[in-house]
């Protein structure tokens, strides 16, 4: 029996790839090779850095001595203090170089940033993915009239599929926002304690483009097209608020489109999948609740919320630097990540498996279409010479009998029957019916959705045609 707390973001909703990124070897890893890029860089540029000193560095840059870290963490009290001492007693020859120059920022605010680009590439690969599910989806049901709702009133018809492009829209803006804050993130570099390379200039003997050289030169062999080219000690924290600014944005998305559902299976129109032997309710037995659709809104309202950390933490920063950034960083930043990566999980499961009723959606339809119809029927009884004043009000008069037969006496909708029926009209039940199809009420939407999938979203999908499927295994 465990006794101590573990986060269910990690126990429960993120995935094992994105766990990865954000745990403590990951990290610790990624300092090393920080460390190195650092004194490859510098023996570059002419210190006396020896290749047998980075040839060793190298040798042990994976196999990381976290109990010697640890133990000496006890005593200094110093995180990276105790990784440098930990790195320096494996590589004895190159331990007077390692962290040469540099700041704890370093190697904290520069993981910090390849971390999170690693991260939101997971996270863009699968909003790719669940795009490709939805358009799967408004592909197959792009012809099938539905009620649409404003105000969730019974509104002009709209397709299944038609609705569905409104979830994969608001997906390619995230999608947007992601490829945005990927393509301007640089690194911090070697910047020193008050981001002013006073320390690297005392290094290269006041060597002004040997110094300004080093930054580019970590920046490449970090995988990154540049660093930032001033900071404090510190990146400036807008990055974090702008990274956490798109997660917030998948996740609103991720929640409209958890409502919809979950009001659709209310309607008994759609609903989530729900496995053979899952339990809806402990005590009623005959329920099909929709749990993972909530359990999205659930998430999704977490990341809102969390992303004001952030923000916040941007706006109170003094100066070059202060420390009250580390411990909100430390939480806010991963576990808004492993929210988000449970969120699309959980899309990709439920758009994948969505279930259509579509004898439901046509009863739903035939309860509200006699009355959205009323216009159509009028202009076709005005052709057929009928006053269109005199024939508005008996529609008026028509309308208002059958409402109340549908609220008070919970009856059906018998508008038709009744307009059949009126003289005025001079049109049989028959030819109502042919008025009263509900393909004839949708509008564009069927070409609306074609013209979305072919011009928006399928250039999107070749874009990204490698990014493979992923099925991730859901706790239910």
């Amino acid at each position: 029996m465990k006794n101590s707390y573990e986060s269910p973001l990690s126990s429960r909703y993120a995935s094992e790839k994105m766990k990865h990124v954000f745990s403590p070897d990951k990290k610790f890893r990624t300092w090393r090779r920080l460390w190195i890029a650092l004194a490859e860089a510098e023996k570059e540029l002419g210190l006396a850095i020896t290749q047998e000193q980075i040839d060793e560095m190298k040798a042990h840059q994976d196999d990381i001595n976290y109990d010697v870290a640890e133990a000496r963490e006890k005593v200094v009290r110093h995180d990276v203090m105790s990784h440098v001492y930990a790195f320096g007693v494996q590589c004895p020859k190159a331990e007077p170089i390692i962290h040469l120059g540099a700041t704890s920022c370093y190697v904290g605010d520069n993981t910090d940033i390849i971390l999170m680009r690693e991260a939101l590439r997971l996270v863009r690969d699968k909003i790719v993915g669940t795009v490709r599910i939805l358009s799967r989806f408004a592909e197959k049901y792009k012809d099938l009239p539905t009620l649409a709702y404003t105000h969730f009133q019974p509104a002009q018809p709209t397709t299944v599929g038609k609705r569905s492009t409104l979830w994969i829209q608001d997906l390619l803006m995230d999608l947007e926002d992601v490829e945005y804050v990927l393509s301007g993130m640089k690194l911090l570099g070697s910047k020193g304690t008050t981001g002013t390379q006073a320390s690297f200039l005392e290094l290269f003997d006041g060597d002004q483009e040997k110094v300004r050289r080093l930054d580019g030169i970590i920046a490449e062999k970090m995988g990154f097209q540049a660093c930032y080219a001033v900071s404090g000690q510190t990146y400036s924290r807008k990055l974090d608020s702008r990274v956490l600014a798109v997660l917030s944005g998948v996740a609103q998305s991720a929640a409209k489109f958890s409502n919809d559902i979950r009001l659709l299976q209310h309607l008994k129109e759609v609903e989530e999948p729900f496995e053979k032997n899952q339990i809806g309710s402990s005590a009623m037995a005959y329920k099909r609740n929709p749990m993972r659709s909530e359990r999205i809104a659930s998430l999704a309202r977490y990341v809102i919320v969390d992303s004001l950390n952030p923000c916040i933490t941007a706006a109170t920063q003094w100066f070059e630097r202060t420390l009250d950034d580390s411990a909100n960083k430390r939480i806010s930043i991963p576990e808004a990540f492993l929210a988000v990566d449970g969120i699309l999980n959980l899309y990709g499961n439920v758009a994948d498996g969505l279930v259509v009723y579509p004898k439901v959606i046509r009863s739903h339809l035939e309860s509200e279409l006699p009355f959205m119809a009323t216009e159509n029927i009028l202009m076709d009884a005005v052709k057929r010479g009928g006053d269109r004043q005199k024939l508005h009000e008996r529609i008026r008069v028509h309308s208002m009998a059958a409402a109340r037969v549908v609220k008070e006496e919970g009856g059906k909708n018998d508008l038709l029957d009744r307009i059949a029926s009126d003289s005025a009209f001079g049109v049989t039940r028959e030819e109502l019916n042919r008025i009263v199809r509900p393909e004839n009420f949708v509008g564009r939407a069927p070409q609306q959705t074609d013209e979305f999938l072919d011009g928006e979203v399928r250039p999107v999908l070749c874009r990204y045609r490698d990014v493979a499927d992923e099925k991730e295994n859901i706790s239910v």
